[in-house]
C-alpha cells in the first residue's frame, strides 16, 4: 500500500492518511482523530470500502472507536437475507487475521502497547466496535 508520495511514512500513519485523516503532530491534528482515521483507512484497505464515520475515544486504559455503517454490498445482501450471525462472525474471524495491523496501528499512534482487543459489530443500526485494552502507565517511583 506504501505510495511513492509517503513512502518514508509508518504503518499507521498510511492508514491515518487512507482515512483521510491528519497525525497528531500536524496543524488540526489529535490522537482520537488519528485512531479513528487509521481504522477507517484500515476498513477501506482490507474490504475496500470503509465506513461513513468514525469516532475514538481514550480513557485511562482503554481505546473504544465506534465506526458507523461501512458494510460491503455482499454483506448487506446477507443481512438482508436475515443473516446478521454469518456477516457478525466473517467479520470477527477477519478481524483477528488483520489483528496485528490494527494493534500496531493503534500501539504506535497512542505510544504505549496494546495488551489486547477486541471487535463486534451490531446491525439496525450498523456499528462496529474496536475495543483495545493498553498497557497500564508506569507511575514515577
Amino acid at each position: 500500500m506504501r505510495s511513492e508520495h509517503h513512502k518514508d511514512e509508518s504503518a499507521a500513519e498510511e492508514l491515518v492518511r487512507a482515512g483521510e485523516g491528519r497525525l497528531p503532530h500536524e496543524p488540526g491534528g489529535s490522537v482520537r482523530a488519528a485512531l479513528a482515521n487509521a481504522l477507517v483507512g484500515l476498513m477501506k484497505q482490507y474490504y475496500g470500502k470503509g465506513p461513513t464515520g468514525a469516532k475514538a475515544w481514550i480513557l485511562d486504559d482503554y481505546v473504544v472507536v465506534a465506526l458507523e455503517d461501512g458494510l460491503t454490498r455482499n454483506e448487506e445482501t446477507l443481512l438482508a437475507d436475515g443473516k446478521e450471525d454469518v456477516v457478525r462472525s466473517y467479520r470477527l474471524a477477519f478481524q483477528e487475521t488483520v489483528r496485528d495491523e490494527t494493534m500496531g496501528a493503534v500501539a504506535e499512534l497512542t505510544g504505549r502497547r496494546v495488551l489486547t482487543y477486541h471487535s463486534q459489530i451490531l446491525f439496525h443500526p450498523t456499528r462496529a466496535f474496536e475495543i483495545f485494552v493498553l498497557e497500564p502507565r508506569r507511575s514515577p517511583a
